[in-house]
């Protein structure tokens, strides 16, 4: 399905995305967010939105999915236009403009700015064969509600931020919780090692290193049961669950976007200071990009997406000049033009 053009066509509706989304329209632009996921947010929303952040200026802490409702809150004021569920195919010229090609649409637009996080991204799953029936019916990995696990007794497979911080974030929340690791090191922040190892001492978690799932077992069509196996001793013991949370990393990629003639470094972008890719009129910001010095922040990607999203406005206006000035002096939110 054809669609109007747009001024902006941003690939990615994480932080990033929704920040330069607010920017177009606070330069006069027309807008288009993107995305893969069902909603807005990127990995926010999809893998830790009840996790908090301290590193976003001007919030001592919020959660993930509040940082979410407050830069889409900001964008909407200029109305972007919101493609969900729209994964990248192609892309076309036309003339002098963009057609973005998802698998159903075509999207036109004068200039585009990728902000798509990490690529496309998809959980890793469990590798028991048995496990695979029971994905949304016990096994989930992706977690938006906890309170869904309220009274049950979880397993959470995994040793990494994602793994620690919903053991951490579960105490008092589901009955019994299990975490198995296949080693004794863990990748998460080390705060949240001690605050979950505090549970474990506390009773309230219980902890198994040298541990995978051997397979998976129910009971009437109810996940019933994990098999947990100790790698070390060769030896399995059943446990008894009511939901297992896989919280194994993601698998990542580019995917088409890698064919568009940009300047690439590995799986990621590579940009210069006006956050340029190689190709006129695409720019690039946030977790994707790359250069001397890149600190994979949101703040950080905050700065980009103004930087791209000003470059994105001379190039298309010549007229218009790079620098925006300050907001507080737009007549745009109601102000005296300086």
């Amino acid at each position: 399905m054809p669609h109007e053009p747009t001024d902006l066509t941003i690939i990615g509706g994480g932080p990033t995305g929704l920040f330069a989304a607010f920017y177009a329209g606070m330069r006069g632009m027309s807008s288009r967010i993107v995305d893969a996921l069902p909603e807005l947010g990127g990995q926010l929303v999809a893998l830790y939105p009840e996790k908090f952040i301290f590193d976003v200026a001007g919030f001592p802490k919020i959660l993930a999915k509040d940082l979410v409702r407050n830069l889409a809150e900001q964008a909407m004021r200029f109305e972007p236009d919101i493609r969900l569920n729209q994964r990248v195919a192609a892309l076309e010229e036309d003339g002098k403009q963009f057609v973005l090609v998802t698998d159903t649409d075509r999207f036109p637009s004068r200039a585009i700015v990728v902000a798509a996080g990490i690529g496309a991204f998809s959980p890793r799953r469990l590798p028991a064969p048995s496990a695979a029936e029971w994905y949304d019916r016990g096994i989930f990995d992706r977690v938006t509600m906890p309170e869904q696990f309220r009274g049950q007794r979880v397993l959470i497979v995994g040793g990494g931020d994602s793994a620690f911080d919903w053991t951490h974030h579960l105490v008092g929340v589901a009955k019994e919780i299990t975490l198995i690791h296949r080693s004794d090191r863990f990748r998460a922040h080390d705060a949240t090692v001690l605050a979950v190892r505090e549970a474990e001492s506390a009773g309230k978690v219980k902890i198994h290193v040298f541990h995978e799932l051997e397979r998976v077992e129910g009971t009437d069509g109810r996940l019933a049961r994990a098999v947990l196996k100790d790698i070390k001793a060769k030896t399995s013991h059943p446990l008894e669950v009511d939901a297992i949370l896989p919280m194994l990393g993601f698998v990542s990629d580019l995917g088409p976007i890698a064919e568009w003639g940009l300047t690439l470094s590995g799986h990621e972008i590579a940009v210069t200071s006006t956050m340029e890719t190689g190709r006129p009129g695409i720019y690039a910001a946030g977790d994707v990009t790359t250069y001397p010095g890149k600190l994979k922040l949101i703040a950080t990607g905050f700065g980009e997406a103004a930087t791209a999203v000003n470059q994105a406005v001379h190039w298309i206006y010549p007229e218009k000049k790079v620098a925006p000035g300050h907001s507080s002096n737009m007549a745009i939110f109601g102000q005296k033009e300086d």
